[in-house]
């Protein structure tokens, strides 16, 4: 059954609640679009709303983390992200302060708000500020291991919390060590390398794949910083082509992180991500399609890799 992801981190957050006591929670006037508001409905005094003033709820964060609290600051990320950079950057990343942004409404996947409030941009923006490190869970279980995870570390922490529901991929017993991927598929002759909700549609391109005999690995990058180029580099010396997938603009997103590690590796490469654009209105399902999200697409690069290398 398909499970919100943010119900998972305001789940999260009550656990939290109940167990850390320097776990506190604010919000810039979007409760109930974050679903912070059950976490304020049960620890009020530990719930604190700035406002339509996401600025000076980052500001405020890095100083409740300077008097020995863990503050998770939520908000959708267009506004986290767009509005508060320069705080992001100075206040909290710059003085390395033990805040945990977690913002929600990520990618394309907000549906008819349309572009202007559809973030394509944030990992790239995040990737590049020293001290953060950067998760994007695939699903319900995954976020909460992401939210406790974050909370015990020092320093920025940045979670990507998607909007829609979906299905679980991942259990318990699933580790979730920041850093470290994790193989959900083996295969030998292509990896498609997935972070976020894009690791549903790599484990359908991977079905494809093997209803036609090519042995396709599926890894889940749920830390996009720091990138693990161990995993990458294993893959690059297994197979003959990796594609990565994510809902996020191709330009300095996770697609380049795997770039990156690979540049000078003689393996073949693709991404599927948006192509330089920006968002539009509609529903996440047809955004999908016309941005080439899909199974479909992943599918068409691997099969276009393969071909180049003469399987």
């Amino acid at each position: 059954m398909a499970e919100s992801m943010r119900t998972a981190y305001a789940e999260a957050l009550i656990e939290l609640g109940k167990t850390n006591e320097k776990v506190v929670v604010l919000d810039a006037d979007l409760g109930h679009t974050t679903m912070t508001c059950a976490f304020q409905e049960q620890f009020p005094e530990k719930h604190f709303n700035f406002g339509i003033a996401e600025e000076n709820m980052i500001c405020g964060a890095a100083g409740f983390s300077k008097a020995g609290l863990v503050p998770f600051a939520s908000t959708m990320a267009m506004f986290g992200m767009g509005r508060a950079f320069e705080q992001i950057r100075n206040t909290v990343c710059y003085m390395n302060a033990n805040v945990k942004l977690a913002f929600s409404h990520p990618g394309i996947s907000v549906g008819a708000d349309g572009g202007s409030h559809q973030t394509v941009e944030d990992l790239a923006v995040m990737r590049c500020l020293p001290h953060m490190r950067i998760f994007a869970p695939c699903d319900p279980v995954e976020m909460k291991k992401a939210v406790f995870t974050a909370a015990r570390m020092e320093g920025p922490v940045y979670i990507r919390i998607s909007r829609p529901d979906v299905e679980n991929i991942t259990d318990e017993n699933t580790p979730f060590i920041p850093g470290k991927a994790n193989i959900v598929r083996n295969g030998e002759d292509v990896c498609i390398m997935a972070t976020g909700l894009m690791v549903h549609d790599a484990l359908k391109a991977a079905d494809r794949l093997e209803e036609e005999g090519i042995s396709a690995a599926v890894v889940n990058f749920h830390t996009i910083k720091p990138i693990d180029k161990d995993m990458i580099l294993q893959m690059a010396g297994r197979v003959r082509a990796i594609v990565t997938a994510e809902e996020h603009t191709v330009l300095g997103g996770f697609g380049s992180a795997v770039a990156e590690v690979l540049c000078g590796q003689n393996v073949g490469f693709a991404m599927v991500g948006i192509e330089d654009r920006f968002g539009q209105s509609g529903q996440p399902e047809e955004l999908f399609r016309e941005y080439g999200l899909t199974p479909e697409n992943i599918y068409d690069k691997c099969k276009m890799l393969l071909s180049k290398s003469g399987k």
